[in-house]
């Protein structure tokens, strides 16, 4: 007797381990979408359509993705491939519609909080490890186009760094951008954590660390979640006291920037330095 047909080969390019193939009845190692339907009990063969399932339609979004590259999908294809990895069988594109329709994009998914994402049904420990990984490789690729650069001739790029850290923060994060005597990022650090419209801001605490790190020059970031990036009367005070105390130790204060939701607004250019 001829041995059966062999399944049609998932996204990955070797048979997923037995452990995996199990499921939740051994205990599986990656998270489980709900089952599918039981399928009658005939060979693939037999089928009118034996190859129509989700290793199909994997094949051919993998394919997409390498003939016509990620332009051409679109986000909630782009999140419904990373769950691939996370998920080794099963639909997972109602997941990824219903994760954009949550948290309103593809970007806010990534930057969610892992509890709500853990909390989020479909989502288990190995999806949401496998979306922070995505975000975490973002940020760090967007930090290099930045990182020993002469900042102040590589804006854009700075801003998208910052957008893509910043600009889906459910609190208020204050940043301190510290640059040496070319202009150079020496270091990018969060100073403080706050509420949903107000951060803790110590210029004392900004000055001292930039004398640490042999910092000449500042660019002070923080956030509005509310996306609005026009900044506040507290926001005006605060920058000028950095100012002023930096400026007593020769260090200079070259702009202070709000990102919002698809926006930012930067001191300098405003005329508020």
């Amino acid at each position: 007797m001829a041995a059966a047909p062999r399944s049609p080969q998932g996204f990955g390019e070797s048979t997923a381990p037995a452990a995996f193939a199990r499921g939740a009845e051994a205990g599986s190692l990656l998270d489980q979408p709900p089952a599918a339907p039981t399928l009658p009990a005939r060979l693939p063969a037999e089928l009118p359509f034996p190859s129509t399932g989700p290793h199909g339609h994997r094949a051919r979004m993998r394919d997409k993705l390498l003939d016509r590259g990620a332009d051409a999908l679109a986000d909630y294809e782009l999140l419904e491939m990373l769950l691939f990895f996370a998920m080794p069988k099963g639909d997972t594109k109602p997941l990824a519609k219903a994760l954009i329709n949550r948290f309103g994009s593809f970007g806010a998914v990534l930057a969610a909080p892992q509890d709500q994402l853990l909390a989020t049904r479909g989502l288990g420990p190995h999806s949401v490890a496998a979306l922070k990984l995505v975000q975490a490789s973002a940020l760090r690729l967007a930090r290099a186009e930045v990182i020993d650069m002469p900042v102040l001739n590589r804006w854009d790029r700075l801003i998208e760094y910052l957008t893509a850290a910043l600009a889906h923060e459910k609190v208020e994060q204050f940043r301190v951008l510290f640059l040496d005597t070319r202009n150079r990022l020496i270091a990018d650090e969060a100073q403080a954590r706050g509420t949903v419209n107000h951060t803790p801001v110590y210029p004392r605490e900004v000055v001292k660390r930039a004398l640490d790190l042999h910092a000449t020059a500042l660019i002070l970031v923080h956030n509005h979640p509310s996306g609005d990036p026009t900044p506040s009367r507290e926001d005006l005070a605060m920058t000028q006291e950095v100012k002023t105390a930096a400026a007593v130790l020769g260090i200079q204060l070259h702009d202070h920037l709000v990102i919002g939701k698809g926006r930012h607004l930067s001191f300098r250019r405003e005329g508020l330095l």
